[in-house]
C-alpha cells in the first residue's frame, strides 16, 4: 500500500475515534448540564460538537481535492475554508446571542471538538517522535 492510502485510512480512523469520543462527551455533557439545571444547553452542546464534525469532514474533503489537483488551486481552497468557517461562526453567534445562556453550549461544543481534533493529531505525532528518538 502506498503511504497516501495508509495516511488516508489512518485519518479516517482518527476521525471515527474523535466522532465516537465526541458523542460520548455529548451524552456526558448533556447529563451534566441537565443536572445543573440547563437541559437546553445539552442540545446546543451537541450542535457545537456536530458543527465541529461537519467542519472536519468538509475540510478533509476539501484538502483531498486540493492535494489531488482536482481543485482550482490555493485561492479556491482558501475561499472555501473562509466560507465554511464564516458560516459556522455565524451559526454559533446566532445561537449564543439569541438563546442565552444555553446557546453558549454551541461554543463549548466547538471548543471541545477542536481539542479532540488536536489531540487526535498530536498522539500519532508524539509516537513518531518517540520512535525517531529511540532509533538514534
Amino acid at each position: 500500500m502506498s503511504s497516501e492510502v495508509i495516511s488516508s485510512i489512518s485519518t479516517a480512523a482518527d476521525l471515527r475515534k474523535v466522532t465516537i469520543i465526541a458523542a460520548g462527551l455529548g451524552v456526558v455533557g448533556g447529563i451534566a448540564t441537565s443536572l445543573l439545571g440547563y437541559p437546553l444547553m445539552a442540545l446546543f452542546l451537541v450542535i457545537g460538537l456536530s458543527l465541529g464534525l461537519v467542519n472536519a469532514l468538509l475540510l478533509r474533503r476539501s484538502a483531498a481535492q486540493f492535494a489531488s489537483g482536482d481543485g482550482a488551486g490555493k485561492g479556491r481552497f482558501a475561499l472555501g475554508s473562509l466560507g465554511r468557517l464564516g458560516l459556522i461562526t455565524v451559526v454559533a453567534l446566532a445561537f449564543g446571542v439569541l438563546v442565552q445562556p444555553d446557546g453558549l453550549g454551541v461554543f463549548i461544543g466547538l471548543a471541545v471538538f477542536q481539542m479532540l481534533m488536536v489531540g487526535a493529531a498530536l498522539v500519532p505525532l508524539l509516537k513518531d517522535l518517540r520512535q525517531a528518538g529511540s532509533e538514534k
